[in-house]
């Protein structure tokens, strides 16, 4: 089968930008030196960059986690602009279509199934999407959005302007002019490039799936600490929808961290969650599938399968009672209706469903463990 044209501007963008960052960085670095003023450039640049298309990109515009205020879309734009991985409609398009044909050869913009390379940078050498390359019907939302369509608009524009005149003027600042361009424009660059690229191909190749199995994706804390929180992508691809991707307050998910930070200065709002029980049986699914593949090879599968069979569906019957009373007992705290004899009875209620739900989660955890 006869591969598709070379898109010349990309392959030369990716090949002269990564070999200046492997060959003439170095060099420039053993001869002259970089300093911390250069350094901390590049550093501040390169999470501006990162974070706009996490935050930005993203799970505001590809997924509408959350909603923003104008001024931090056009922090986002600009930053976007600055990262250099096309306008914030195109991205998202190719992303909304990613999360809707994941792992689809043919409707996945980088479906991970066709290797590491395709995934990584490869889908973008050549002109694989054809005719789907300018259909945005997907992002019909997004081109109402003005600070989207005007950064669409102006793209190459904003591209030029941020990725030469930023370093340029930081350069003259600072008096060392091609070092600037080399570490704060080049390296930044292919830094921001690649590890954004690396989500959508060792995010899906690199990791566990504890929530789901369906597709390809991968938690990978290691990964998360590179991308801004987007590591934990097994969880962000079964729950899109959730502006966080690391869910447990411990998980590395600065982009979290920022959304919330900005919806306590009123700068973000609408923050969207998904509910804990879903998330939980998502992952009690996942336990007891893999505990079935386990038991295939024993003599006493049948014995077992029974035992986990009656423990998860115990389990799941605690969860489901466990988070309809933490649930009523929320709603009726905002309320306020409650006399005080009811409160303290429901409140006992949940308490007692919360105990039962960890004994059985401990049981369930005690069994698991047995047949390991």
């Amino acid at each position: 089968m006869e591969r598709p044209p070379i898109i010349i501007s990309n392959t030369l963008l990716f090949a002269l930008t990564g070999l200046t960052a492997l060959i003439a960085v170095p060099w420039y670095g053993l001869t002259h030196g970089f300093d911390s003023w250069q350094w901390a450039s590049f550093l501040v640049l390169f999470c501006y960059c990162g974070i706009s298309i996490t935050a930005g990109y993203h799970r505001l515009w590809s997924h509408k986690t959350y909603k923003a205020h104008p001024a931090l879309q056009w922090l986002f734009a600009i930053g976007g602009a600055l990262a250099l991985q096309n306008s914030a409609l195109h991205w998202s398009s190719d992303h909304r279509r990613h999360h809707r044909n994941v792992d689809d050869d043919h409707q996945d913009p980088y479906s991970a199934s066709r290797g590491f390379w395709y995934s990584h940078i490869g889908w973008m050498l050549r002109e694989y999407q054809g005719d789907r390359y300018h259909d945005y019907s997907n992002v019909r939302d997004l081109q109402n959005n003005p600070v989207v369509a005007w950064q669409h608009k102006h793209y190459l524009a904003l591209t030029l302007a941020t990725n030469i005149c930023i370093p340029l003027l930081l350069g003259l600042i600072h008096g060392d002019l091609l070092g600037m361009l080399l570490l704060a424009g080049v390296l930044r660059m292919v830094m921001t490039h690649h590890t954004t690229f690396f989500i959508n191909s060792l995010a899906h190749i690199w990791g566990s799936q504890p929530f789901t199995d369906r597709n390809s994706a991968r938690d990978n804390g290691i990964l998360a600490f590179f991308t801004f929180g987007e590591g934990y992508h097994n969880y962000h691809h079964l729950f899109e929808n959730d502006y966080r991707n690391g869910i447990h307050w411990w998980q590395f998910d600065p982009t979290k961290w920022l959304i919330r930070c900005s919806a306590w200065l009123g700068l973000a709002r609408d923050l969207r969650t998904c509910p804990e029980e879903r998330i939980e049986q998502a992952r009690l699914q996942m336990q007891l599938k893999r505990a079935h593949a386990k038991l295939q090879k024993r003599d006493d599968m049948e014995m077992w399968q029974t035992l986990l069979q009656e423990e998860y569906d115990k389990l799941s019957q605690q969860l489901q009672h466990y988070y309809a009373s933490r649930k009523r007992l929320l709603e009726e705290r905002k309320r306020k209706a409650l006399a005080r004899y009811d409160a303290l009875k429901l409140q006992l209620e949940y308490r007692s469903l919360k105990g039962g739900f960890r004994v059985s989660r401990r049981n369930w955890n005690r069994l698991l463990a047995n047949l390991a």
